[in-house]
C-alpha cells in the first residue's frame, strides 16, 4: 500500500518516469513506462531487476541490442481485423520492418550462452517468415506496391508509362509551334492542373492555343490551358491511374486476408517486443543515472552505500556541480532513524531519497546504489512531507499532518516503510513534541522502518533510549558555517540555531536575549552533543587506522613464519647433506691412510718409500680438497649476512702542531690548536676552549673568524635545521585521545618551540571530556614563564574544548 495518493508527486518519482519514457522507442513501451507501479510481490520485483540487470550488462559490455528496426504496428493490425479492410503499403512497410527487428532480437539472444530471463523470453518471439516473405513479394524499401506484385499491376504501369511519354511528346511539339508563333515564351514549361497536363499562357494569347482553360493564376496574368491535341490522351491516362488504383487496392486487400489469421499472433508479438523495449529505456536510464542491481532479501533490510536522488544526480549535473551520495543503514534492532540537523542541512532530500529509490525498486527499476548494497521488500510505503492543507476539505497544516499519521498508525505493520518531515511540527512546540513522541512509540511498537526528521530534543532522546530507534544527523561544518549534506548514524545533530542567526547578521542584542532566555545550558547542550560526536568520529578513525595496521603486521608475521619455516627446512637439509658428505671424505681418508700405513710397513720404513707414501697422502689431500665445493648449493640460496664494509684506508694525517687552523670532524667551524697533550689537544673554537682528540681534528687553510662572528661557534647545518622546524612549526598541537601525562609532554615540547621561534598565540586542541585533559594542561601552563594568559576558544570554533594561549 502507498500513502498518500500524491506520493510519487512528493519523492520526485514522476519525474523519474518522465526520464525512463524518454528512452522508450515505441509507443507500446512508452504506455508500460506509464503504466509502471509499486509491488510487493519478491518474486515479481526480482523478475524485472534481473531483466534489467542482464540488459544492462549487454550494453555496458558494449554490444548494441538489436531495437532499432521495430516499428509499433498495433493499430494498423486491429483496424483490418474487420473483413474488408485492407492495410496501407507503409503500415505494410513498417509491419515488415517490424518482423525483421523480432528476427534479429531472437537471434540475438539465441546466440547467448547459458539460459537467461531474456534469452527465455526471447524464446516465445516469432518473426513470422513466410507472412514476411509475402510482404517483400509485394512491398519495396520505400513503401511502395512493386510493379511484379501482379500481372495486371505490371500491364497498368506499362501503359502508364507509355501513355505518358506520348503525351510528353505531343506537348513539346504544341509549345514549340506556339513560342514559334510568339504566343508563349522560349522556357516556359508545362505544369499540373487537377491531374492533367496544362501549359501557362499571357491572357492576351489564351484564344490563341486551342484547348481547355483549367485555371488562372492569383493575379489574373497567367491562364492554364489544356491543348486539345493532348485532351484525349489525357483522359486515357487518367483512366489508367484509376485502373492502377484498382489494382492496387486489389492486392493490399489480398495481402491483408493472409494477415487477419495471424493479428493475434502478431499483436503478441508486437507486446512481447514491447517489453524488450521498455527493457531497454529502463537500462538506458540505469545506465545513466550509475544504478546496479544491490542483493536482494524479500524480507525488510536496508543497507545502503552511495545512494542518490535520480533527479537530483542530474539537475547538478547541469550545473556542473556533484552530488552528496547518503550511506543509510538500518536493522531490526534499530529499525526507525531519528535524523536532526540545521535547516536547509538536507534532511528532506534525505527522506526524499530514501522513497524513491525504494519505490523504484519495487517498480523494477535498478535503484542508484553500490552493488554491494543490501535491499529488502516492504508491503507498504507511507510518506507525510509537505503541506497538505486543504480547503475542500477544512483541513489546516497540522490537521493534515494528524490525518496522515492515523493513516499511518492504522494501517502500520512490520513490513512497513514510514517517512515522515519535521515530526511533530506546526502546532504549538509542546505539545507537539509530546504528540510526536507518543506516535513514535507506536511506531516503534509496531516493529515498523523509517525515517523520521525532527528538531525536538525530546525525539532525540527518545531515539538514544529506546531499542529500534537510533539517533542520525546531517552534518553541518562549524569552521565555515555550512551544511556538508553527510549523513552520519549514531548520534543526534544540532539545528545550529544561534550559530545560523549570528552568521545572518542578527542583532546580537537579540541573540544575547535568546540564550538569556533558553538558558546557557540549553544552548550548550547542542555543542557538546557535537563535541562528543566529533570525538566519536576521531576515535572511529583511529580505529579503523590501528586495525589497517594490525592487519599489515600480520601479512608481515605471516610472510616471516614462513621464510623461517622454509629457512628451518632448508637448514636440515643442507645439514643432512653435509654430513653424509663428511662421512664419505672420511670413509675415503680412512682408506688411503691405512693404504699409505700398509706400504710403509711393508718397504720396512725405509726413508724413500716413506717420503714417497707421504706424498702420495697429501697429493691424496688436495684431491679431496679440491672436490669440496666452495659453497654449498642450498647455502647459495639462504640469505646470507650482510658483511660490514672495511673502512677505507685514510691517507696519513697531516702531522699537527700549535698554532694550525682545524676543522672538527664533521663540523665547519674552524678553530685553532693552543696547546698538544699525547693524543690530546686543546682548540679554541671562537670563545669557547675544549679539549679534543687529534684523530678527530683535520688541518684547514681558513681562517678563524675574529669579533662578533667568532662568538657564533653554531654550526650552519644545525641553524639550518632550526630554521627548517621554525618554517614547518603550526601554532596549534591536537592533544585529544592521549593521556594525561603524554599530552602534558607533548604541550611541553610544543610550548617550548612557540617560545623559541616567538610565537604570540597558539591553540591547543584538548576536547571537552571529562574536563581533566584541560585543567591539568591548564596547570602546567601555570607554571610556563612566557605565557601570559590563556582561555576558552570562541563558542563558534570550539568553545571549552579549546585553549587559546597568549605568549609574551
Amino acid at each position: 500500500m502507498i500513502l498518500p495518493d500524491r506520493f510519487e508527486d512528493k519523492v520526485g518519482f514522476t519525474q523519474v518516469r518522465a526520464m525512463v519514457a524518454q528512452y522508450a522507442k515505441s509507443p507500446i513501451a512508452r504506455e508500460m513506462v506509464q503504466e509502471m507501479s509499486f509491488s510487493a510481490d519478491p518474486a515479481v520485483v526480482r523478475s524485472r531487476l534481473e531483466e534489467t540487470a542482464e540488459m544492462l550488462g549487454i550494453i555496458s559490455g558494449g554490444e548494441d541490442f538489436p531495437l532499432s528496426g521495430f516499428r509499433d504496428v498495433t493499430g494498423p493490425l486491429k483496424a483490418i481485423q474487420v473483413e474488408g479492410t485492407y492495410m496501407s503499403s507503409h503500415d505494410l512497410s513498417q509491419l515488415a520492418k517490424s518482423l525483421r527487428a523480432v528476427e534479429d532480437v531472437r537471434r540475438f539472444m539465441s546466440q547467448r550462452e547459458g539460459s537467461t530471463r531474456l534469452k527465455e523470453k526471447a524464446s516465445y518471439l516469432d518473426g513470422f517468415p513466410l507472412l514476411l516473405r509475402s510482404i517483400d513479394r509485394i512491398i519495396d524499401d520505400q513503401g511502395n506496391v512493386k510493379d511484379s506484385a501482379s500481372p495486371e499491376l505490371a500491364s497498368i504501369r506499362q501503359q502508364l508509362s507509355q501513355m505518358s511519354g506520348r503525351i510528353n511528346s505531343i506537348m513539346r511539339r504544341v509549345i514549340a509551334k506556339a513560342v514559334g508563333d510568339g504566343y508563349l515564351d522560349s522556357d516556359v514549361t508545362p505544369s499540373v492542373r487537377d491531374g492533367r497536363l496544362v501549359i501557362p499562357v499571357a491572357p492576351m494569347h489564351k484564344r490563341k492555343i486551342n484547348g481547355i482553360v483549367h485555371d488562372e493564376s492569383a493575379s489574373g496574368k497567367t491562364f492554364f490551358i489544356e491543348p486539345a491535341e493532348v485532351v484525349e490522351a489525357n483522359n486515357r491516362l487518367r483512366e489508367l491511374e484509376v485502373e492502377e488504383r484498382h489494382e492496387v487496392i486489389r492486392i493490399l486487400q489480398e495481402i491483408s486476408r493472409v494477415i487477419r489469421p495471424e493479428i493475434p499472433a502478431l499483436l503478441d508479438t508486437q507486446g512481447l517486443m514491447g517489453e524488450f523495449d521498455f527493457i531497454h529505456a529502463k537500462t538506458l536510464f540505469a545506465k545513466k543515472i550509475e544504478a546496479s542491481m544491490p542483493h536482494l532479501s524479500e524480507l525488510p533490510e536496508m543497507e545502503w552505500y552511495h545512494a542518490q536522488h535520480p533527479v537530483l544526480l542530474q539537475s547538478l549535473k547541469t550545473q556542473g556541480k556533484e552530488i552528496v551520495p547518503l550511506d543509510i543503514t538500518l536493522t531490526p534492532q534499530k529499525r526507525l532513524l531519528v535524523i536532526s540537523g540545521p535547516n536547509a542541512g538536507g534532511k528532506s532530500v534525505c527522506l526524499k531519497t530514501v522513497g524513491v529509490v525504494q519505490y523504484m525498486l519495487q517498480c523494477g527499476l535498478l535503484p542508484p546504489l553500490y552493488d554491494n548494497s543490501h535491499v529488502g521488500i516492504f508491503q507498504d510505503i507511507f510518506i507525510d512531507i509537505g503541506d497538505n492543507q486543504s480547503i475542500e476539505d477544512d483541513l489546516s497544516t497540522y490537521s493534515s499532518h494528524l490525518s496522515s499519521m492515523k493513516q499511518c498508525l492504522q494501517r502500520g505493520r512490520a513490513t512497513s516503510l514510514i517517512l515522515i518531515d519535521e515530526f511533530g511540527s506546526g502546532t504549538e512546540p509542546q505539545i507537539g513534541g509530546a504528540l510526536a513522541q507518543a506516535m513514535l512509540k507506536q511506531f516503534n511498537a509496531k516493529e515498523m522502518w523509517g525515517v523520521v526528521t525532527t528538531h525536538y530534543q525530546n525525539l532525540k532522546q527518545l531515539a538514544n533510549e529506546l531499542p529500534g530507534l537510533v539517533n542520525g544527523s546531517m552534518l553541518y561544518d562549524r569552521q565555515k558555517m555550512r551544511p556538508l549534506f553527510k549523513l552520519s548514524i549514531g548520534s543526534p545533530g544540532s539545528s545550529f540555531a544561534i550559530e545560523i542567526a549570528r552568521k545572518i547578521g542578527l542583532p546580537i542584542s537579540i541573540i544575547d536575549d535568546a540564550t538569556e532566555i533558553v538558558g546557557s545550558d540549553y544552548v550548550n547542550l547542542d555543542r557538546y552533543l557535537l563535541d562528543i560526536a566529533r570525538d566519536k568520529r576521531y576515535w572511529e578513525h583511529k580505529r579503523d587506522s590501528i586495525k589497517q595496521k594490525e592487519k599489515k603486521i600480520e601479512v608481515v608475521l605471516e610472510r616471516y613464519e614462513n621464510d623461517a619455516t622454509s629457512l628451518r627446512e632448508k637448514r636440515r637439509e643442507i645439514i643432512s647433506q653435509a654430513q653424509d658428505e663428511a662421512k664419505r671424505i672420511i670413509e675415503q681418508s680412512n682408506s688411503q691412510v691405512e693404504r699409505t700405513i700398509h706400504d710403509i710397513k711393508r718397504s720396512q720404513a725405509e726413508r724413500e718409500a716413506t717420503l714417497e707414501a707421504r706424498r702420495r697422502l697429501k697429493e691424496e689431500k688436495e684431491r679431496l680438497a679440491s672436490q669440496m665445493p666452495d659453497e654449498h648449493p642450498l647455502l647459495k640460496k639462504a640469505p646470507k649476512t650482510k658483511k660490514k664494509k672495511s673502512p677505507t684506508p685514510q691517507a696519513p694525517a697531516q702531522e699537527l702542531k700549535v698554532g694550525d687552523n682545524v676543522k672538527l670532524d664533521g663540523q665547519g667551524t674552524v678553530g685553532k690548536i693552543l696547546e698538544i697533550n699525547g693524543q690530546q689537544a686543546v682548540v679554541a673554537f671562537g670563545l669557547l676552549k675544549t679539549t679534543v682528540a687529534l684523530d678527530r681534528l683535520q688541518a684547514t687553510m681558513a681562517k678563524v673568524q675574529s669579533g662578533a662572528k667568532a662568538a657564533s661557534f653554531v654550526s650552519s647545518a644545525t641553524t639550518e635545521r632550526l630554521r627548517d622546524r621554525q618554517l614547518q612549526f603550526k601554532p596549534e598541537i591536537d592533544v585529544r585521545g592521549m593521556r594525561a601525562d603524554e599530552a602534558i609532554q607533548a604541550v611541553t615540547y610544543f610550548m617550548d618551540d612557540a617560545i623559541q621561534f616567538g610565537q604570540q598565540r597558539v591553540r591547543i586542541l584538548h576536547g571537552t571530556g571529562t574536563g581533566a585533559l584541560r585543567q591539568a594542561i591548564r596547570q602546567y601552563l601555570d607554571t610556563v614563564r612566557g605565557v601570559d594568559s590563556y582561555r576558552d576558544e570562541h563558542p563558534q570554533f570550539g568553545g571549552a574544548g579549546i585553549t587559546i594561549v597568549e605568549l609574551s
